[in-house]
């Protein structure tokens, strides 16, 4: 755990805080310069100073939990939301929903990204989000000309994540087809796309630059119908000599369109082609992941990836309803994201994720289980 809220070493007594092992009483945490948890005490008296440093330490004004991590973020999303809140034709879709936000991003400049940026993870943080994965696939100058300085837009995202001080994992996207198959990208898709070897070299120019900040350095295939697979393999390939531990997030199977495209071009499901094509390990997230068989369930949950899940920006695109219940079942790993920041919430987050499995299955307290019963904790 990275505690962002000092450059200098600290301590923090609370009288309650939620621990991975659960709610515990008179809590000691202290962490070194870099911002890392070092130690964490618990049922230390408060007025003996034992551990000769409750007396100095923070005192919390009420109880202590985690801050999220939110896995899934595109930044320059949020300022265009309320644009896309009006029926413009007979059935709104996803699809409808993309062909606004791609005029938005067509006049983005890397001055209003920073802005934008700035001011979402400033909220993030106030409603508990602590650290952003940011999904990052505007690239370039309108029309897809390269900016003088290649990561001109990348840099604008990590200066925003320092002024704010909300940890940073920047994801460069990876786009290059409109469509499974090889299609060639579309007009509005140009400041996206970058080739295999020029992606690569941006990741060599942003890597000193994430090391520098304490930031985190990945890659983002942006899904299997904009990566061909050659493109995919040689790209993960690349990334990992460079950086062995570096995550990789990827959309896959988030709209029924996607899948049904998947199986007319490769004969299956993407979870299913991702499985048996990639090196899916505990480095991937699979953002979505939304409309998957009861195999691809298990297969995914057993890679050990995690399971990127956007509930309100799913509930907002209408995409579908992620199986909770069958992923746990398979000891599935998971974490939320904010995603097109319909809401910049966590905790509203977690609401829709158990509401959703209420609706869908009829149920109450979907979520609680055995080892944990509190559906809240």
């Amino acid at each position: 755990m990275i505690m962002h809220s000092s450059s200098s070493s600290g301590t923090l007594f609370a009288e309650d805080a939620l621990l991975p092992t659960g709610w515990a009483r008179n809590v000691l945490l202290s962490w070194d310069e870099s911002g890392r948890l070092a130690e964490v005490l618990t049922d230390v008296d408060p007025q003996s100073g034992e551990a000769g440093e409750v007396d100095t330490a923070i005192r919390a004004a009420g109880p202590v939990i985690p801050g999220m991590p939110n896995l899934h973020s595109h930044a320059f999303q949020r300022a265009f939301g309320g644009l896309t809140e009006f029926r413009g034709q007979a059935q709104d879709s996803f699809w409808s929903w993309r062909k606004l936000m791609y005029g938005f991003a067509n006049r983005m400049t890397p001055e209003a990204l920073e802005a934008i940026a700035t001011w979402l993870y400033l909220e993030m943080m106030e409603a508990g989000y602590t650290s952003v994965c940011e999904f990052h696939y505007v690239h370039h100058d309108a029309g897809g000309k390269p900016y003088a300085n290649d990561a001109s837009l990348s840099l604008a995202l990590l200066r925003a994540a320092q002024k704010t001080g909300i940890g940073m994992t920047l994801l460069p996207v990876l786009y290059q087809t409109s469509g499974f198959g090889g299609l060639p990208p579309r007009e509005d898709q140009a400041r996206f796309i970058r080739s295999t070897d020029n992606m690569l070299s941006l990741l060599q120019q942003l890597e000193p630059v994430t090391r520098a900040q304490q930031a985190a350095l990945g890659l983002a295939p942006h899904s299997l119908r904009a990566v061909p697979p050659d493109s995919l393999k040689t790209a993960l390939a690349g990334l990992h000599a460079m950086l062995p531990k570096a995550p990789v997030h990827i959309h896959i199977a988030e709209q029924t369109q996607e899948v049904d495209d998947c199986l007319a071009w490769s004969g299956q499901r993407p979870v299913q082609w991702l499985l048996e094509h990639a090196p899916v390990d505990a480095r991937w997230c699979l953002v979505h992941a939304t409309h998957m068989t009861p195999e691809e369930y298990a297969g995914a949950a057993r890679s050990a990836a995690v399971a990127g899940i956007c509930p309100t920006t799913e509930a907002n695109l209408g995409d579908g309803i992620f199986d909770m219940p069958a992923w746990l079942r398979h000891g599935g790993r998971w974490g939320i994201g904010s995603d097109s920041h319909a809401t910049v919430n966590a905790a509203e987050e977690l609401l829709m994720l158990e509401y959703s499995q209420r609706l869908n299955l009829r149920q109450r307290n979907v979520l609680g289980g055995g080892a944990q019963p509190q559906v809240a904790t």
